[in-house]
């Protein structure tokens, strides 16, 4: 059995929850950020999702309102990328991909102005404050947010579910570079498995409303 295959610390549990890492419109559509290969994974985070919608948060990236806003080096990075920026871009960009909007509510967003949603927030407090104790991850990009969000659930002490055919990147080169550190680097912290292991070890009984 391979690494994709298996869940070594066994099934998730009714104390898992599924973060779902930026699957917005502004990476699915013709825009500078336009992830590819979104369209192919999507359909693996659907079917996590509608498994468990209670348990889902859906994290959403919010760029800068004006090219050049920004705090130190993100207002270098706004300048580059003011096309990307809300004023150009238009306020409905930054929603959910539409198959995956349709689970709010029940399912949760969080937003976030940087790539990690552990940074400024109480993210970890709410989560811990519900009983949470495995984060199932799912989304894009595998070597930016996706990155950032499994090493805060790392450094908060969450078990980190890395969900290996429902994670997409705008370059496949340092997706598979990523994958390979997930597996092997991190290979005591994190658990590499199919969309198809996800729901054949958590199916959609979890205690509804935990996180409303």
């Amino acid at each position: 059995m391979s690494k994709s295959e298996q869940l070594r610390y066994g099934a998730p549990g009714e104390n898992a929850v599924h973060i779902c890492v930026d699957m917005q419109r502004m990476f699915a559509e013709s825009t500078e950020w336009k992830t590819p290969w979104l369209p192919r994974v999507r359909p693996n985070v659907v079917a996590i999702a509608s498994a468990h919608p209670e348990r889902t948060i859906f994290t959403r990236f919010i760029p800068a309102a004006k090219p050049g806003h920004g705090v130190g080096m993100w207002r270098r990075y706004y300048e580059r990328w003011g096309s990307m920026t809300i004023d150009q871009l238009g306020p409905e960009m930054i929603g959910l991909v539409p198959e995956l909007a349709e689970f709010v509510p029940p399912a949760r967003i969080f937003d976030k102005h940087v790539y990690s949603p552990w940074t400024g927030t109480d993210l970890h407090q709410q989560l811990r404050g519900a009983g949470v104790d495995t984060i199932i991850i799912t989304g894009g990009e595998t070597d930016v947010c996706v990155l950032a969000t499994m090493l805060g659930a790392i450094d908060w002490g969450f078990r980190a579910i890395l969900v290996t055919d429902a994670l997409c990147s705008s370059a496949d080169e340092t997706h598979d570079a990523m994958m390979d550190v997930y597996m092997n680097r991190f290979g005591e912290q994190v658990e590499c498995v199919t969309t198809e292991t996800v729901l054949n070890s958590w199916p959609g009984r979890a205690r509804a409303g935990l996180l409303s």
